[in-house]
């Protein structure tokens, strides 16, 4: 008897996990946002594939996530992927990216391309603590852990990046700076976050457009 109820536990227990292919049809109807973010992290199309398909592999490790968890659990294997293969904490300040943003936007919707090209031109350590923070919705403490710098560095990074991004966007928005304080990160963030995240983490992209 004490057997049978254990085994019902167990089996139980396996039903409430993610299985393989969970994480496999999970890769397969968010190819689309999954790809913007391995993207958005790695900053070139071949990093972003190579993080994509390590996302995957990672995933189906056989972890133990319970399935309403599965889809954040998807998007953390590639922020992590992103950080081993690009290690932004080991970039000097000064380095941009500003070489590759030309590449990849045959993948990304054109009413994205601005946003996207902005996020590209920052540099590697500011881009990660803004997409991590702004568009994943990371805590400090939570960026501080993953990127493996001290929580109080994340705040001025992503108030760097949220600057950079207002620079790069106002124009395109007209929108003119506030005479008191333009450069408030809450200001410019309503300026560079609510289109693309309308299409960061939705499984089916608003427009229809899929990649490819």
């Amino acid at each position: 008897m004490g057997k049978g109820k254990k085994d019902e536990r167990e089996i139980a227990s396996r039903g409430a996990y993610a299985t393989v292919a969970d994480f496999k049809r999970i890769f397969s109807e968010d190819v689309n946002s999954l790809y913007l973010l391995s993207l958005l992290l790695t900053g070139t199309p071949e990093k972003a594939e190579e993080c994509f398909v390590e996302g995957i592999g990672e995933s189906t490790k056989g972890n133990h996530v319970f399935k309403e968890w599965a889809r954040s659990w998807a998007r953390r294997t590639i922020i992590q992927s992103a950080i081993r293969l690009i290690a932004p904490i080991d970039y000097s300040p000064t380095v941009s990216r500003s070489a590759d943003v030309v590449l990849g936007m045959d993948k990304i919707p054109l009413v994205l391309h601005a946003e996207v090209r902005a996020i590209l031109e920052l540099v590697p350590l500011e881009r990660f603590v803004f997409v991590m923070s702004v568009l994943e919705r990371y805590s400090d403490n939570d960026c501080s852990t993953l990127l493996g710098c001290a929580r109080r560095d994340i705040a001025p990074l992503r108030t760097r990046a949220l600057q950079q991004l207002g620079m790069f966007l106002r124009s395109k928005y007209q929108i003119e700076p506030s005479s008191e304080n333009p450069t408030a990160p809450e200001n410019i963030a309503m300026i560079t976050t609510p289109l693309i995240a309308q299409y960061f983490a939705a499984p089916e992209w608003p427009t229809g457009v899929s990649l490819g």
